[in-house]
């Protein structure tokens, strides 16, 4: 018998772009991405988001916004 995966997230990178900020820890710019991120049980579509990450280009961190 396998095991069944009940929830799935999928998250779909649309564009990438200059954040136009500098790193806190390293002082490198800054790379905003936008994803658009499903949630799935049991392949049926419950949740639907547009999520923006930050990150480092140079040391490579995950940084959070000031909003």
């Amino acid at each position: 018998m396998g095991a069944m995966q009940i929830f799935d997230v999928r998250d779909k990178l649309i564009k990438k772009q200059g954040a136009g900020s500098s790193c806190p820890y390293c002082g490198g710019p800054v790379m905003a991405m936008d994803y658009d991120s499903h949630l799935f049980f049991c392949f049926i579509p419950i949740s639907h988001k547009n999520k923006r990450k930050f990150s480092c280009v140079v040391c490579s961190r995950r940084l959070v916004s000031a909003e």
